[in-house]
Formats: structure tokens, C-alpha cells, sequence
């Protein structure tokens, strides 16, 4: 006869003896092709965190377009995933960082689809009691993008800032932080259906691309490009700020032909957020936007949350356009 703990390993009560699971591997989401995105579950060797770099078990994910953009770059069977919450269950060994058992949220570097992540200590910060793992995960990507955009654009109090894709998770977020800055906002998006709830964000205009914004403003914030981008400069005020972070319509930027003198002062920022957090305090900046969330002045809520084991469904979304905000997958 068996003893008891050899029992329980070798047989569970109602089911044939099982396969050992090696310890050392996790489930993650790889890529199997990029474009279109298509993602499958496997096993993966464990992460072997630096010093600097925190184990975290993950909880909540998030879908990008940057996450297209990476997907394309790198072969079939690479992780992904920028966008990570969960808990520390191991800390930095050099001693920085969230201590064992943090509820953290943060910037993975591209393996934050899996069980387990290596997070660098200095991405990440800890959540408040206040807000939830799937309002958390959409902050890092979206809620750092915004922030720096309009930090880089500087004074906001009093100005008229415009904000083209504003239904997307960037965009919302950007709508919530121009207002709170005192800043007046127009909120640019492709249809009436995208627009859908901007206005209770802070944005006193709501238009489509079929009606462009005529009103001159100080602040362009900008992820579409394209003709969008040309009208938008075009609206600028003499010192105004163009902040650009994306091009989703994947067309070269054009200036009108009096882009320079019709405009002294202005100018054109490009940001890129991953290069824009080498030179960032992140942890102090998640913290601020979680502090928002907690007082009420800034809504973080998904736009759509599905399973992390049934991808698809996000990724369709996304490619689709049909979700408003971040979407969000759930471990």
C-alpha cells in the first residue's frame, strides 16, 4: 500500500495517474504569425529574473496596438505583453523595488502574457486598495503615453487641447488628464459609436472625422495621423505643441505648405514610450495616476475583458476597432 504522500502524488481520486509537470515551465501566450496576430498557449522555461527585475505572478494583461507592432518585428514564438498586474512573489535581490506579496502594476518588457514575468523593479509600483487589478492594467501602456504627451506639451490651465483617436485607451485617458489640468478639450474619433462617453470625461466637443474641429487650440495630441494630423497642425495656435505618439492609418505626416511662418513658435514633439521611460520616474508616475483613479478624477475601467486562454476574441476586437478604451485579459 501507498503511503499518503506518495498517493497523492502518483494518483488523484477518479482520474488516471497523470504526466509530472516540470517545474521549471509556465504557460504563456506566443506568437504564431503577425499579421494578422495570431497567439497560442505553450510551456515556457521558467523566468530567471536580473537582480533589478521582480518575479511577478501575473493576474491581468492588456492587448495594444504596440503589441501589433512588436508582433511584427520578431519571429514566430515570441512573447509579448506590455501591460502587467499581479504579485510579487519573489523581490529584486538587489534590494529595489515592491517587497514579496505587493499587489504591483507596471511596464513588462514584452513578457507579460504568461503566469510568470521578470518585471524590471523600477516599472513598477503598488496598486491602492481603491482599484482593481483590471482598472490597474490599463493604466501602464495607455495612462504613461497621455501623461507624458501632455507633460511634453507643457502648461495646460486655460489652453484648448485636441485629441485625435480619443476612443482608444490612450485617447480617454489623455480626455480625463487635459480636463483635470484645466485644460478646454476636443475630442476627435471616427464615429459617433467611438465617441460614445467622452463627453462625461471632460471633453466639451465630441466630433467625427466626417466633421473636423475648426476651432483653433494650443495642444495637438495625435496617434492617427495622416490627413488627421495635417488638419490638426493646421488648427494650432502660434506656440502651440503638436504631440505625436502613433500613425494608425499608417500614412507619411504632411505639413501645409505654410506650416513654418503661418505658426511661429510651434512645434512637433514624438513620443515613444518605451524610450520615454529611460528618462521618467515610472513608478512615481503609475502611482500618481493610480492616486487619480482613487479620487475619482480619473476613469480606468476596460473596454472589454476577456480570458487570456481565448486570445481571439481581443485581438478581432482590436483589429476591428470595436471596443472603446483598453482591452483587457484576465488571468
Amino acid at each position: 500500500m501507498l503511503d499518503q504522500e506518495s498517493s497523492d502524488t502518483a494518483y488523484t481520486w477518479g482520474k488516471p495517474p497523470q504526466p509530472p509537470v516540470p517545474e521549471d515551465t509556465v504557460k504563456a501566450l506566443v506568437t504564431t504569425a503577425p499579421a494578422p496576430l495570431t497567439l497560442e498557449l505553450r510551456s515556457v522555461p521558467d523566468p530567471r529574473p536580473r537582480p533589478d527585475e521582480v518575479l511577478v505572478e501575473v493576474h491581468a494583461t492588456a492587448l495594444n496596438r504596440a503589441d501589433l507592432l512588436l508582433a511584427a518585428r520578431r519571429p514566430a514564438g515570441s512573447p509579448l505583453g506590455l501591460d502587467v498586474v499581479g504579485t510579487v512573489l519573489r523581490p529584486a535581490s538587489d534590494g529595489t523595488g515592491p517587497a514579496a506579496g505587493a499587489r504591483v502594476t507596471g511596464l513588462a518588457a514584452n513578457n507579460a502574457w504568461a503566469e510568470l514575468a521578470a518585471v524590471r523593479a523600477d516599472r513598477l509600483t503598488v496598486i491602492p486598495d481603491g482599484v482593481t487589478d483590471t482598472d490597474a492594467v490599463t493604466l501602464p501602456v495607455a495612462g504613461l503615453t497621455a501623461l507624458y504627451a501632455l507633460r511634453r506639451a507643457g502648461w495646460l490651465l486655460g489652453r484648448h487641447t485636441l485629441v485625435t483617436g480619443a476612443s482608444g485607451g490612450v485617447g480617454r485617458t489623455a480626455v480625463q488628464l487635459a480636463r483635470a489640468g484645466g485644460s478646454e478639450v476636443t475630442a476627435w474619433v471616427g464615429s459617433a459609436a467611438r465617441g460614445k462617453g467622452l463627453a462625461a470625461l471632460g471633453a466639451q466637443v465630441v466630433t467625427g472625422y466626417d466633421e473636423p474641429p475648426t476651432a483653433p487650440v494650443d495642444i495637438l495630441v495625435d496617434s492617427v495621423g495622416g490627413e488627421v494630423f495635417s488638419t490638426g497642425y493646421g488648427l494650432l495656435r502660434p506656440g502651440g505643441v503638436a504631440t505625436v505618439f502613433g500613425n494608425t492609418v499608417r500614412a507619411e505626416l504632411r505639413l501645409p505648405a505654410d506650416w513654418g511662418h503661418a505658426r511661429p513658435g510651434v512645434r512637433i514633439e514624438y513620443l515613444y514610450l518605451l524610450d520615454e521611460v529611460t528618462r521618467r520616474d515610472v513608478p512615481a508616475d503609475l502611482t500618481l495616476l493610480l492616486d487619480l483613479v482613487v479620487a475619482g478624477r480619473l476613469t480606468a475601467s476596460p473596454g472589454l475583458l476577456t480570458p487570456w486562454t481565448d486570445p481571439q476574441r481581443a485581438i478581432d476586437a482590436l483589429y476591428s476597432r470595436e471596443v472603446n478604451g483598453k482591452i483587457v485579459l484576465s488571468m
